[in-house]
C-alpha cells in the first residue's frame, strides 16, 4: 500500500474505532476546566472533556472491538504509599492528563508521602462483554495497583511501557463495574527512572508527571487470542521475521501471517504457533525520510482451518547499520548507504498537559514540523512517546533515537577522558534494586517500541546520569535488539562499546578527532546549540528565563544558527555522521527551542531552515 493509501487505511479503522469510544464517555458531565496561570497551547481549546483523546491508542497491533475510557474519573490524594483505597474523593480530574498538569482540570502535586487515587463506574460494551475483557494502560507514572469491583486485579511498575490486565474474572453481573487505580511515584526522590522530572523545578528539570498520562482502555479478545507481534526486516536477505505471542493457544492451532502492498498480497506463510515466521519480501520497497512507504501486515490465529484471532499492523523494510567509508571512517549507514542525520532533541512536554500532548493532533505537530523544517531524525530525549507517535514518525518519514528516560542519579561522577576503559569510579554505584528496576524497565521499553522502523538508535544513558555497568548494559542491548545501532552513553562517560562515540558541547558544532575514534565507532555530535531566544506571551515565566546562548531578536538568533549549520557541514567530510540540535521547543524556563513552548510561534522560518539543512544532506564525504 502507498504512504497515503495506509494512512487513509488507518484513518477509516480509527474512525470507526472512535464512534465506539464514544459510547460510553458522551454520557459523562462537562465539568473539566484547565487551571493555572501558564500558558497553553492553541489544542487545549479543541479538548471535549467527555471525549479527550479519542482516538485509538495502538496503531501496529489493530482490533476492532475496543472501548476508551478516557474522560472524567473521580481523584483523592491520600496519604502515605499504596494500599486501601479511601473511601472519599477530592473531585473530578481529566484523564489521561497528569495530576500535576493543567489539563487534568486538578494541578496538584502528589510527593513521595502521597499516593493518588483514581475511581470511575463504567458500563462494558455489549460486544466486549461477550469476550475476554482486556484493561489497558499507556502509560502509568509509576508504581500502580489496579482494583475492579473492590478486588485487586494486578499492578505494575514503569512510567513509560504499556500494560495490560485481564479483568474478565472480576466483572460482576450488572451494567455498572467500578475501577480504581492507586499510583505512587517518588519523582526523583526514588531510584526509577523519571527523565527530567523534580519535586522542586528549576533550570534543565521540570514539573513532576504522577499518574495516569496515556490512554485508558477495554478491549475484547476472544479465548486463544495474540497478546503481541514482533517483526524485524531483514534487507539484505530481503525478508521480514515474525513472531507473535499467543495466549491460550491450543494443540495443532496454527499462525497464518501475511504482508501487504496495498491490495497486493506480496507474501504469505503458515506455521505452528510459537514458530518463527519468515516472509520473503521480493522488490522490497525500502523505508527511508524521503520514501516512508509501510506495508501491512495481517496475523491470524487459525484453528482446523477457520481463524480464531485476527489482527492488523505494518512494517517497513529499512535497514541501519556502520561501515567505513573510503577513509576508513566508520559511518552511520541507512540501507547500506551513508545518510547525514541531523535532527532535534526533542522532549516531549507540554506547558498544559506535560507529559501528554493536549490532543492528537498536537502529537502529529511536532512530528510534521520537524520533517518540514528539514530534520531527518528526531533525537526522543528520556521520554517515551504514545504508539502514535511513533506511527507518525513511521508514516511521516522522520529516523528516531530513543533514549532510556534516566533515574537514580544522586552521586554521579563524570568523565569525558577519552580513554577510561576500566575502574567502576566512572560508572556509577546503584543498589540491586535501582539496577533491577533500570534492568526491567529498559527491557519492557524495547519490546514495547520493537515494531516501528522510524527508531533506528537505543540510547541507555545521557550524559553519565545514573550511568552504570556501561559495558554490560550496552552489549546486552546490543545482543537483544541486533537490528538497531546502540548509542552506550550520550555526552556521557567513554567506555570502548557499542556503535557510537557521542560528544556534547554548546552551542558550537564539535565532532570526536577521527584518528583516536573514527575506526572503530561512529562518530556524532549528541548535543550542542541551544541558542535562546525567549518570546514575549510566550514563555512560562515572566523572566529569568534561560538558554545556552541567548540572543535580543530572529535575525540574530538566524545568523548564528546558519553558522552552526555550515560548521557541521564542514565537519561532515572529516567523518561526522550525526548531530542533534537543541531542541525542539522551549520547556517550561528553557527558551532554546525552535518554537515556542505553546508551539504558536515558530522563531526561525520553517522554509529557510529546510533550505539550510539541504547543505548537511548533499555534502560530499569523498
Amino acid at each position: 500500500m502507498k504512504k497515503t493509501g495506509k494512512r487513509e487505511f488507518v484513518s477509516v479503522l480509527l474512525g470507526l474505532f472512535c464512534l465506539q469510544a464514544g459510547h460510553l464517555v458522551a454520557q459523562q458531565p462537562a465539568v473539566w476546566q484547565p487551571v493555572g496561570n501558564k500558558i497553553r497551547s492553541a489544542w487545549a481549546e479543541n479538548i471535549d472533556p467527555k471525549q479527550p483523546l479519542p482516538e485509538y491508542p495502538r496503531p501496529n497491533l489493530v482490533r476492532s472491538g475496543w472501548q476508551n475510557l478516557n474522560g472524567s474519573w473521580e481523584y483523592a490524594i491520600a496519604p502515605g504509599k499504596l494500599g486501601t483505597a479511601p473511601t472519599g474523593y477530592d473531585g473530578q480530574i481529566l484523564v489521561p492528563y497528569a495530576v500535576e498538569s493543567s489539563l487534568s482540570g486538578v494541578g496538584k502535586t502528589v510527593g513521595k508521602d502521597s499516593s493518588l487515587w483514581y475511581r470511575r463506574t463504567i458500563a462494558v460494551d455489549k460486544d466486549i462483554r461477550k469476550q475476554r475483557v482486556l484493561l489497558h494502560f499507556g502509560a502509568v507514572d509509576w508504581q500502580c495497583e489496579v482494583y475492579v469491583n473492590g478486588q485487586k486485579a494486578g499492578s505494575h511498575e514503569g512510567g513509560y511501557d504499556p500494560f495490560s490486565i485481564d479483568i474478565t474474572s472480576y466483572l460482576k453481573k450488572g451494567a455498572d463495574q467500578e475501577i480504581a487505580v492507586g499510583v505512587w511515584d517518588p519523582t526523583n526522590e526514588g531510584p526509577q527512572p523519571n527523565g527530567k522530572q523534580v519535586v522542586n523545578p528549576h533550570g534543565i528539570w521540570y514539573t513532576p508527571v504522577t499518574g495516569i498520562w496515556q490512554t485508558v482502555w477495554l478491549e475484547g479478545v476472544p479465548e486463544t487470542y495474540i497478546a503481541a507481534t514482533k517483526q524485524t526486516p531483514d534487507v539484505d536477505q530481503r525478508k521480514l521475521l515474525v513472531q507473535a505471542a499467543v495466549e491460550s493457544a491450543k494443540e495443532g492451532d496454527q499462525l497464518r501471517i501475511s504482508a501487504w502492498k496495498g491490495q497486493e498480497k506480496v507474501a504469505e506463510e503458515t506455521a505452528a504457533v510459537g514458530a518463527d515466521v519468515s516472509l520473503s519480501i521480493g522488490n522490497a520497497e525500502l523505508w527511508s525520510p524521503s520514501n516512508p512507504f509501510l506495508y501491512d501486515l495481517k496475523v491470524s490465529v487459525l484453528r482446523k482451518g477457520k481463524v480464531v484471532d485476527e489482527v492488523s499492523s505494518y512494517f517497513a523494510m529499512r535497514k541501519i547499520s556502520m561501515g567505513k567509508d573510503a577513509k576508513g571512517i566508520q559511518r552511520m549507514l541507512l540501507n547500506n548507504e551513508f545518510l547525514f542525520q541531523y535532527g532535534p532533541l526533542d522532549q516531549g512536554w507540554w506547558p498544559d498537559g506535560l507529559y501528554t500532548a493536549p490532543t492528537d493532533e498536537a502529537l502529529r505537530f511536532d512530528v510534521e514540523k520537524t520533517k518540514a523544517m528539514g530534520f531527518n531524525m528526531i533525537r526522543k530525549h528520556i521520554k517515551v512517546e504514545p504508539a502514535r507517535w511513533y506511527y507518525y514518525c513511521d508514516s511521516i518519514g522522520v529516523m528516531v533515537w530513543q533514549d532510556m528516560p534516566s533515574g537514580d542519579l544522586g552521586g554521579n561522577h563524570w568523565d569525558m577522558r577519552p580513554g577510561i576503559t576500566s575502574g567502576k569510579q566512572h560508572d556509577k554505584d546503584r543498589s540491586a534494586a535501582s539496577e533491577a528496576i533500570y534492568r526491567k524497565e529498559w527491557k519492557a521499553i524495547l519490546d514495547a517500541l520493537h515494531n516501528y522502523p522510524s527508531i533506528v538508535v537505543w540510547v541507555p544513558f545521557n550524559e553519565a546520569w545514573g550511568q552504570f555497568k556501561t559495558v554490560e548494559i550496552t552489549e546486552w542491548t546490543m545482543k537483544y535488539d541486533p537490528s538497531r545501532l546502540v548509542n552506550s552513553a550520550s555526552g556521557g562517560n567513554f567506555f570502548p562499546t557499542g556503535h557510537i562515540f557521542d560528544i556534547h558541547n554548546y552551542p558550537d558544532a564539535v565532532m570526536p578527532r577521527p584518528e583516536l575514534f573514527g575506526n572503530d565507532r561512529i562518530l556524532v555530535l549528541g548535543e550542542f546549540g541551544g541558542l535562546g531566544l525567549p518570546i514575549e506571551g510566550h514563555t512560562w515565566q515572566e523572566k529569568d528565563n534561560w538558554g545556552y546562548q541567548s540572543f535580543k531578536n530572529v535575525d540574530e538568533l538566524k545568523n548564528r544558527y546558519k553558522g552552526l549549520v555550515s560548521d557541521l557541514a564542514r565537519l561532515i567530510p572529516l567523518g561526522l555522521s550525526a548531530a542533534v540540535y537543541t531542541q525542539t521547543t522551549d520547556v517550561e524556563i528553557e527558551t532554546n527551542g525552535l518554537m515556542t513552548y505553546d508551539r504558536k510561534v515558530i522563531k526561525m522560518p520553517e522554509t529557510e531552515l529546510h533550505q539550510w539543512h539541504q547543505q548537511l544532506y548533499n555534502t560530499k564525504t569523498d
